[in-house]
């Protein structure tokens, strides 16, 4: 049974949206739904969410529909979730939307560094929720005047053995962090524009890597198909080359124990020259899926970025394509209508790509003498060559350089008009 309580200053078709979603996560880890609930309250209550009356009544419909699970929308305290399974006898398990993200990332994980993010968000997760699990042990007493449960000692164990892999989890994962900062320094030597392709889960982020790249990196049509980053380089018409980075999706109500745990997944938005943020443009839920992403980047702190918002899966949208891809564009002007699927509009993504990346560049046209020829390198590495030749007396180059190294490059400018190089065979 899916349950989501919403107060009645919420709007009602928002958390109908959210049990939607919450019905294709729970089916993603492999639960069949039988039904569901929408619940209004004034106030949400602190022992149940709901009134004691209103509780029992949900226990006792997900006991005639055969229920074993009741999944909350809401987010439960360890107290909540304990107290609604008393309520059931502990005959039904009770979890919320949290844990079934949880789930889904556990299932997900390849690499080291995902599962190490998943094992220590899911560790914090239930280190407070622990007592549940020992329950059945509370009908037991002990003996002595203080008459402590017997299950005391050994969950008071438990809790030590959680807090000791924690620790030892964040020192692995910081271990591997500061792997992935050598290698971004490593990347940072040669410095190149890097993108970030950010948005919702399943939105297409992994295959219009693909479409742009010609990679071959996992595309599913699932909920949380990439959890590891993958970046691959893009090579622009211009001549200059691009990195750009697939990251993990993202979703509404996700976790912020997630949030922190894969926040290093994430710094690749952080600290890229610019965003593409894609959305399923098919999905009536959109715009609020672009919300949820603008969220999470704003909390990384990446929101100010160049972002190029795409409108993706437009293949899918049939006969009200027209319509639909309209309304997109009022809500978010500039917008790019593609498909990842069968390439339309790709060349016209792959054309502001260029343009957003040659922000930082100045088109420049050098005369590099032959005893300089580390500075041809690094042309060549940093910028995009458009025409090169050589003469007697240097190495005649056009093209966009960054501005960093103009103050490099200025004793060797040249007048392009004068030295015509455009008319040089």
């Amino acid at each position: 049974m899916l349950v989501a309580i919403h107060q009645a200053s919420d709007k009602a078709h928002k958390s109908r949206e959210l049990l939607d979603e919450l019905e294709e996560l729970v089916r993603t880890v492999g639960i069949p739904v039988i039904c569901r609930r929408e619940i209004q309250v004034r106030q949400p209550q602190a022992k149940l969410f709901v009134g004691s009356g209103k509780a029992r009544e949900i226990i006792a419909d997900a006991e005639a529909e055969g229920c074993d699970v009741i999944v909350f929308d809401n987010e439960l305290t360890p107290a909540q979730q304990r107290n609604w399974e008393a309520l059931g006898d502990q005959k039904l398990l009770v979890i919320d939307r949290q844990e079934v993200i949880l789930d889904i990332f556990g299932d997900r994980a390849q690499t080291r560094e995902a599962n190490l993010q998943v094992e220590l968000a899911r560790l914090e997760y239930n280190l407070p929720r622990l007592k549940r699990a020992w329950t059945h042990l509370n009908r037991q007493r002990g003996g002595g005047s203080i008459q402590r449960d017997a299950g005391e000692t050994q969950l008071e164990l438990d809790q030590r053995m959680i807090r000791t892999r924690i620790a030892r989890l964040k020192t692995e994962l910081s271990s591997v962090i500061q792997h992935r900062e050598v290698q971004r320094k490593r990347r940072m030597t040669v410095p190149v524009p890097t993108g970030a392709i950010v948005g919702y889960t399943n939105a297409g982020k992994s295959s219009l890597l693909n479409a742009l790249t010609g990679s071959t990196v996992v595309a599913e049509d699932k909920l949380f198909a990439t959890l590891d980053p993958t970046s691959r380089k893009l090579a622009l018409n211009t001549g200059q080359n691009v990195v750009l980075t697939d990251t993990v999706g993202f979703v509404r109500k996700l976790p912020h124990r997630l949030v922190d745990a894969f926040k290093a997944t994430l710094e690749e938005a952080v600290v890229s020259n610019f965003l593409i943020h894609v959305l399923d443009a098919g999905n009536p839920e959109a715009e609020a899926h672009a919300e949820t992403t603008r969220e999470v980047l704003k909390e990384l702190g990446a929101e100010a970025k160049d972002t190029v918002i795409v409108l993706n899966k437009v293949d899918s949208l049939g006969s009200a394509r027209d319509e639909v891809i309209g309304h997109l564009l009022r809500v978010f002007p500039g917008a790019l209508p593609i498909s990842a699927r069968t390439g339309e509009g790709i060349a016209a993504l792959r054309e502001r790509i260029g343009e957003i990346t040659e922000r930082d560049y100045a088109e420049m046209c050098v005369l590099i003498p032959h005893a300089r020829y580390d500075l041809v390198a690094k042309i060549h590495r940093e910028g995009s060559v458009r025409k090169e030749r050589a003469r007697d007396d240097g190495v005649l180059i056009s093209g966009a350089f960054p501005v960093r190294i103009k103050a490099l490059l200025r004793p060797y400018l040249v007048n392009k008009s004068e030295v015509l190089l455009s008319s040089e065979p």
